[in-house]
C-alpha cells in the first residue's frame, strides 16, 4: 500500500517567498468574434455562482474534499518548481495531492477522536510565526502573496491543524511506546568510535514500493520523476510527494550514513557518486532515487566547515549589455582585484573601480557555491578570488580577511542518538497507524 506525505508548512512558505507568479495571458473577443454567444439582451441570471463551491473530488467519512482544494495545494507546488511543471507532471502531482489530502483528513478526524483539540488561535499564532519567520513580512502580506499564485491561506491552515493534531495524536498514543534502550545507543556509540575516518554520506532518497507486478510502472514513474529533477525539478518537493519512506516529511533527507549502513545496492552506488549527483538504484522492495548532497569524514573536522570573514567587491552590468562589451571590464577588474594585498586596501580599490563593498561575516566554506568552495580552501588570508558571476547577476570577487579552522568534529551525544532512534521508531509506527486509519475509512471518489 503506499504512504505519502505532506509538504512541511515552513519548507512550502520558505520555498515560496523567492517566486513570482506567472501572468495568464487571454485573445480579446474582438480578436476572436467566432467566440461569442449569440445571446439576447435583457435575460435574468437566476441563482448565484459562488467560485469556492466545487463538485466533491472525494469524501472522507462524510467529509468533502473539493477540486478547489487540491487547485491550492497544486499551486504551491508549481510556484516551489518555478512554475515550469508540465502537464504529464500536474497531473500527477493532483492524483498525489488527493491522496495526501485523504490522509490528512484522517488525521484530523482521528485526532478529533481521541478528544485532541487544535483551536483557530493555535493555528493563527502558528501561522504568523512562521510567515514572519520565512517572509519576514506580517502574516496579511504573506496572505496576498497566496492568493496571487491561486492558493490560499486556508489552505495552509488547513495543513497547519493537520500537522498539528497528527502530532499531538502520536505524542499520546505512540511515542510513549517507542522506547530505546541504553545499550542500543551505547552500542551505536561504539560503532562510531570503531569507523572515526571513514567517509560518511549525507543522502537525499525518493523511495518508490514496487512489487513484481507493478516493477514496469514504477520503473517508469521513476523515470520520469529523474527527467524533472534533471530539468532542476525540486528534489524536496518530489520528496516529499512521492516518496513511500518516512523521510519524505523531511524532504528525503536521510542524514549522515555510513555504507554500511545502506543496503548493498544503495552502498554501491553512492560511493560512485559526485556531489549533487542523481541515480535510480533498485532498493528492497522497490526503487530509490538518491541524491548524494554531500559526504565528510566521521568524527573528523572538515576544512570546509572553517569560518570566514569575507569582503565583496561587485559590478554590475547595465540591461543589454553584451558579452563583448563586458569582456573588457571583466578583464580589468580581475587584473585590478588580483592587485589587492589585505582587505585594508579593498575599500581603495572599490572606489578606483566604482564597485560596490559588501563585509560578508560568518560564512561557511561548505556553504559556498561549488566552483568557490576549492578556491577558498586554497586562498590565504588578504588574497582575493578570480572573479564569479554572469552578465546578468554581474560580477564580484571576494577577499579573504580572516579565517576560523573548524573545531574538532563533534559526534552525537547519547541523548542526540537516543532522540534520534525515538524518532525512527515513532515515524515507523506512524505509518503503521496511518495504514489502518485508511483500511477502516468510508472514502468515496467522483
Amino acid at each position: 500500500m503506499k504512504f505519502s506525505k505532506r509538504f512541511s508548512i515552513a519548507a512550502l512558505l520558505a520555498t515560496a517567498t523567492a517566486l513570482t507568479p506567472s501572468i495568464a495571458q487571454t485573445v480579446s473577443d474582438e480578436t476572436s468574434p467566432e467566440a461569442r454567444l449569440d445571446i439576447p439582451d435583457g435575460q435574468t441570471l437566476y441563482g448565484k455562482n459562488d467560485p469556492n463551491v466545487r463538485r466533491a473530488t472525494a469524501q472522507v467519512n462524510g467529509e468533502i474534499i473539493t477540486g478547489t482544494d487540491i487547485d491550492h495545494r497544486l499551486a504551491l507546488i508549481v510556484a516551489a518548481n518555478n512554475n515550469q511543471l508540465p502537464p504529464e507532471e500536474v497531473a500527477r502531482f493532483r492524483a498525489q495531492i488527493l491522496t495526501n489530502l485523504i490522509d490528512e483528513t484522517l488525521q484530523i478526524q482521528e485526532a478529533a477522536a481521541n478528544e485532541i483539540e487544535v483551536t483557530d488561535a493555535e493555528v493563527n499564532q502558528y501561522f504568523d510565526r512562521v510567515a514572519q519567520q520565512n517572509f519576514n513580512r506580517p502574516a496579511s502580506e504573506v496572505e496576498k502573496y497566496l492568493v496571487s499564485i491561486g492558493s490560499s491561506v486556508a489552505t495552509l491552515k488547513r495543513q497547519i491543524k493537520g500537522e498539528l493534531s497528527w502530532s499531538r495524536l502520536l505524542s499520546r498514543n505512540v511515542r510513549p511506546s517507542a522506547n530505546v534502550s541504553d545499550d542500543e545507543v551505547n552500542a551505536i556509540i561504539e560503532r562510531i568510535k570503531a569507523t572515526k575516518g571513514t567517509t560518511e554520506y549525507r543522502i537525499g532518497e525518493i523511495y518508490l514500493s514496487a512489487t513484481p507486478e507493478t516493477m514496469p510502472a514504477v520503473t517508469e514513474n521513476a523515470r520520469k520523476i529523474m527527467d524533472q529533477l534533471r530539468q532542476g525539478g525540486n528534489f524536496v518537493a518530489y520528496a516529499r510527494q512521492f516518496s513511500e519512506a518516512s523521510t519524505a516529511s523531511v524532504g528525503g533527507d536521510l542524514g549522515w550514513l555510513s555504507l554500511a549502513q545502506l543496503p548493498p545496492s544503495l552502498a554501491t552506488a553512492a560511493a560512485n557518486m559526485r556531489a549533487n549527483e542523481i541515480q535510480a538504484v533498485p532498493s528492497p522492495g522497490g526503487i530509490s532515487i538518491l541524491l548524494l548532497i554531500d559526504r565528510r569524514q566521521v568524527a573528523t573536522s572538515d576544512p570546509r566547515d572553517s569560518v570566514l570573514s569575507l569582503k565583496q567587491i561587485a559590478i554590475t552590468f547595465p540591461a543589454g549589455t553584451t558579452e563583448a562589451q563586458v569582456a573588457p571590464l571583466v578583464k580589468r577588474f580581475s587584473e585590478e582585484t588580483s592587485k589587492i594585498n589585505g582587505c585594508g586596501a579593498a575599500d581603495e580599490m572599490a572606489r578606483q573601480l566604482n564597485a560596490d563593498v559588501v563585509n560578508r561575516d560568518g560564512i561557511k566554506i561548505r556553504d559556498l557555491p561549488a566552483p568557490l568552495q576549492q578556491v577558498m580552501l586554497d586562498l590565504q588570508v588578504g588574497q582575493s578570488t578570480p572573479p564569479y558571476g554572469s552578465l546578468e547577476d554581474g560580477v564580484r570577487v571576494f577577499v579573504m580577511c580572516g579565517r576560523d579552522a573548524p573545531q574538532e568534529a563533534a559526534s552525537e551525544s547519547f541523548d542526540e542518538i537516543m532522540s534520534r532512534l525515538e524518532e525512527e521508531r515513532v515515524n515507523k509506527r506512524a505509518r503503521i497507524y496511518l495504514r489502518d486509519l485508511r483500511r477502516d475509512a468510508v472514502i468515496e471518489y467522483n
